[in-house]
C-alpha cells in the first residue's frame, strides 16, 4: 500500500485560516446556473454524463446506501418508523382481492441512514449558497436551492477513494481526519484520477466499524476530512461528494465551527453532499475489477421544498 504523504491526523485550523479558505474558495467558485444547472452541478455538462457511460463494463449494479434503521441507537435516537396500514386482520381471513400498505417516516439529517444535503441545507453568515437569503427557507420549505434541483437526478462518472485500504487498516478511527494530500495518494494507489464533473465517493470505514464494533455516538465522534481537502474538490471541479460518514469530523478541527466541510462544500462551492453511505460492497467489487471508476445514478425523492432526501445512489460498474 502506498503510505498517506501526510500524518493519519492532521492538525486543527483556527478560524482566521478557516475563514480565508471560505473567502478563497467562494471566490473561485463564483455561482452560476447552466442549462439549468446550478452550483458545482455546472461541471457535470451533458457531454460529461454521456461519456460516463462509456464507464459501464460488466453490467454488475451495486447500491451505495445503508439499509434505513427503525431501530434507537446512540447514532440513531430518532429512527425511521416504518408502519403498516394494512392489510387488517379481517382481511387477512377473508377471500377477496386486499393490499398490503405502509407508511414511512424518516429525521432526513440524522446520523444513521444515507441521505442527501439540497443546497439550502446550510446556512452561513445569514445566507444560503450564492447569497440566497437565509429568509427564504421557511416554516413550509425552502423556497430556493431545495432538493426540487436534483428532479431530473445526477448522473455521472463516479469513483471511489478508499482510505482505509490507503493506510492498510480496516476503518479510520472517529475523530480521524482525510487530507488533501490523503486523496492524491489513494488515486496514484489506486489508479485513478478525479476529473471535471465526477461524483466523488470517499471511503473511511465508517459502516464497517459500526458493523463490527456497534454504533456508537457519531454526533460527537466520526472521521471524515479535513477542511483544507475541500480545496482537491474545487481544484478538480467535482460536481456531488458523497461519505460512508457525514463528510466532517467531529470532533470539528475548526473551533466554533461544527461543520467546516459542509459550510465549505455547499455553501461555499455549492456540492451536494450525500452523507452516511455505505461501500463495504462497492470496494470489494472495486478491487476485484482493478477499477475504482463507474457510472453512478443519484435519484433523491422529489419532495417539494426540501433541504435533502433519503437516497440510494446505484453504481454501475
Amino acid at each position: 500500500m502506498t503510505p498517506s504523504v501526510e500524518p493519519a491526523t492532521a492538525s486543527g485550523m483556527s478560524a482566521h485560516d478557516f475563514r480565508e479558505l471560505y473567502e478563497r474558495l467562494r471566490r473561485r467558485a463564483a455561482p452560476s446556473t447552466v442549462d439549468g444547472r446550478c452550483g458545482a452541478l455546472r461541471h457535470l455538462t451533458p457531454e460529461r454524463v454521456a461519456a460516463a457511460a462509456a464507464e459501464v463494463r460488466i453490467g454488475r449494479t451495486v447500491s451505495l446506501a445503508a439499509p434505513i434503521d427503525t431501530v434507537q441507537g446512540p447514532d440513531d435516537p430518532e429512527p425511521a418508523v416504518h408502519r403498516m396500514t394494512g392489510p387488517s386482520p379481517s382481511d387477512l381471513g377473508s377471500g377477496g382481492l386486499h393490499f398490503a400498505t405502509d407508511r414511512f417516516a424518516m429525521n432526513v439529517h440524522g446520523d444513521a441512514d444515507s441521505h442527501l444535503d439540497a443546497l439550502c441545507h446550510v446556512v452561513f453568515d445569514g445566507e444560503l449558497y450564492g447569497g440566497v437569503p437565509a429568509s427564504t427557507v421557511t416554516a413550509e420549505g425552502a423556497r430556493s436551492l431545495s432538493v426540487d434541483l436534483l428532479a431530473n437526478g445526477i448522473v455521472g462518472r463516479g469513483v471511489l477513494l478508499d482510505i482505509p485500504r490507503l493506510r492498510g487498516v480496516p476503518w479510520l478511527e472517529p475523530g480521524d481526519r482525510v487530507t488533501s494530500g490523503d486523496l492524491r495518494a489513494a488515486e496514484a494507489a489506486q489508479g485513478v484520477r478525479v476529473g471535471p464533473g465526477d461524483l466523488l465517493f470517499v471511503r473511511t470505514g465508517h459502516r464497517l466499524r459500526r458493523t463490527e464494533l456497534g454504533p456508537w455516538d457519531a454526533a460527537t465522534a466520526r472521521a471524515g476530512l479535513h477542511p483544507t481537502a475541500v480545496e482537491f474538490l474545487a481544484e478538480r471541479e467535482v460536481a456531488a461528494l458523497g461519505g460512508d460518514g457525514n463528510n466532517d469530523t467531529a470532533p470539528s478541527a475548526v473551533e466554533d465551527i461544527a461543520f467546516p466541510v459542509h459550510v465549505l462544500a455547499i455553501h461555499a462551492l455549492g456540492i451536494h453532499l450525500m452523507d452516511y453511505l455505505q461501500f463495504e460492497d462497492l470496494a470489494p467489487a472495486c478491487a476485484r475489477a482493478g477499477r475504482w471508476s463507474f457510472l453512478c445514478a443519484v435519484a433523491p425523492l422529489r419532495l417539494s421544498g426540501a433541504t435533502g432526501s433519503p437516497v440510494n445512489p446505484i453504481a454501475v460498474l
